[in-house]
């Protein structure tokens, strides 16, 4: 099922983008508003035995300054979220556990608009989020007595990342970016307004 909501929102962006008539972007400037959904691509909580959610992602953000070197720095929002899942059995018993993990997060980021006449806009930033955590652990053996349900708390976060988006209309743009959010490499589709 997972793996069938990961295509279909793949597919969609996709067709998004390519809908769209192929014409010259302007590099992202003070002023501009893009808003961006993403689907996540590998792990950064460290649960490879355990079955996942896709990681699934939204983004805003807003061209504040024009700065020389040439560039234009944005502030912006964040959200996530990504969950796992785990069963396992032991002689006589079985368990389950469950974690999720939801992220709220302010952004800032310096585009890059040197390249004139390129439908490219690469950016890098700081992103500044408040990690919701939470996780539950249930047992058929009624003398196990963890603490999972407390182990895993929320946290404030400091994450750097590195993207692109590469506009095929003045609106419509593919983007990926790499950093710790909730996954490694995040793809998806944006929207410049």
């Amino acid at each position: 099922m997972k793996n069938k909501i990961t295509f279909i929102i793949l597919g969609l962006s996709v067709l998004i983008c390519l809908s769209t008539g192929k014409t010259s972007a302007q590099q992202f400037k003070a002023g501009d508003n893009v808003i961006g959904v993403g689907i996540g691509l590998g792990d950064t909580y460290g649960y490879s035995s355990a079955s996942s959610s896709p990681a699934l992602s939204a983004q805003y953000e807003h061209g504040n300054w024009e700065v020389g070197g040439p560039g234009c720095i944005s502030l912006g929002g964040f959200l996530a979220y990504k969950s796992y899942s785990y069963e396992g059995a032991y002689p006589g018993y079985s368990y389950s556990q469950k974690w999720s993990y939801t992220i709220i997060g302010i952004r800032s980021a310096y585009h890059y608009t040197g390249l004139k006449g390129s439908m490219f806009d690469p950016y890098g930033g700081l992103m500044l989020s408040y990690e919701i955590a939470s996780s539950s652990f249930t047992s058929s053996n009624p003398s196990t007595d963890y603490l999972y349900n407390t182990r895993y708390g929320s946290r404030l976060r400091f994450s750097l990342y590195l993207g692109g988006r590469y506009y095929f209309s003045n609106n419509w743009a593919a983007y990926a970016e790499l950093g710790f959010g909730n996954a490694i490499l995040t793809v998806g589709a944006a929207y410049k307004f």
